[in-house]
């Protein structure tokens, strides 16, 4: 991989990962009835995502494909004896992804292959744990500053691992999908950041790249000190890519609610303790001893005779 072939990526991640937020957070999930499309069968399930994640997912997956291969070509040529395997591990990672592509815009579009959105979702878990072991297990050079990087790498590869997991667990919530678009766009700001840090002049102070083939490099530097400044420096930047994206997610959610709930939620506002103020106001409680009782009940003991007497007189007098 070069500077070009890491900004590319990251800059389809970032896309791709945007678009799925966006969707996520302003769509709510169809059932069958509400998604079938002229010449399918009512009553089966399509997946959430739409086509244009699918396809854009295809066309990043062949650019890695057709990249890995270039690659392979070239550590052949070199004689490079890690580059080749590793880029072998690079193509079953991309035919995975291309696979799901494929099948969802299949799915999507035809009634060809009959298999519900959970198979989907089983595919991308597989990809993602393919593309985890990817970075886990590549260390090409033991000290070299790109395993921090690589490192660093597997945080938004976990990310859209568990979210993915949590869609196969609940395929109606658009939480995972947001999840998972979150993880996409730390997993593209990333590759820049990589593309930068490896390929620019930004590189750390004090080292330097060095590339056996087009697809097995490592990054060197002269001495302790500055391979223990060149990893602070990488989990530094991590750092701040994650305030950025939480930033992001923030402001993000605030316009999205903002546009869908408007003003209409201060209706729904109710001041601290306005239901014991109105329950002060309405209800008005008296509490009465037996003594009152007892007393009640004796001066109305008293008053029956009474009326009867006078009943009496009255009838008297009539007659």
């Amino acid at each position: 991989m070069g500077f070009f072939t890491l900004v590319l990526a990251g800059v389809g991640f970032i896309l791709i990962g945007m678009w799925e937020s966006l969707l996520s957070s302003s769509q709510t999930p169809k059932l069958d009835q509400s998604s079938i499309t002229p010449g399918t069968r009512p009553g089966r399930k399509y997946p959430y995502s739409s086509p244009l994640t699918f396809f854009s997912i295809a066309l990043l997956s062949f650019f890695f494909i057709c990249n890995s291969l270039y690659s392979l070509i070239d550590a052949v040529n070199s004689k490079d004896r890690v580059g080749s395997p590793l880029q072998l591990q690079v193509l079953a990672t991309a035919f995975l992804f291309l696979l799901y592509a494929v099948l969802g815009l299949l799915m999507k579009f035809t009634d060809s292959i009959p298999l519900p959105s959970s198979f989907l979702s089983l595919i991308c878990l597989f990809a993602f744990a393919e593309e985890f072991l990817l970075f886990y297990l590549q260390r090409k050079d033991t000290v070299g500053i790109e395993n921090r990087y690589f490192d660093m790498m597997l945080v938004p590869i976990t990310i859209c691992l568990f979210s993915t997991v949590l869609e196969l667990k609940s395929p109606k919530s658009n939480l995972p999908r947001l999840a998972r678009g979150i993880g996409l766009i730390l997993h593209g700001t990333w590759f820049l950041q990589m593309g930068l840090s490896f390929f620019s002049s930004w590189m750390v102070h004090g080292c330097s790249l060095y590339e056996k083939s087009r697809g097995n490099y490592t990054v060197r530097c002269k001495g302790h000190p500055e391979y223990h400044r060149g990893r602070a420096i990488a989990t530094l930047q991590f750092n701040c890519h994650l305030a950025f994206l939480v930033v992001l997610v923030v402001a993000a959610f605030s316009i999205i609610s903002r546009r869908n709930g408007g003003q209409g939620g201060s209706e729904h506002y109710r001041p601290i303790g306005a239901e014991t103020h109105s329950l002060d106001l309405t209800g008005q409680f008296s509490l009465d001893s037996d003594d009152d009782e007892i007393k009640g009940e004796e001066s109305m003991e008293k008053q029956k005779p009474a009326a009867i007497e006078m009943g009496a007189n009255g009838h008297g007098s009539h007659e």
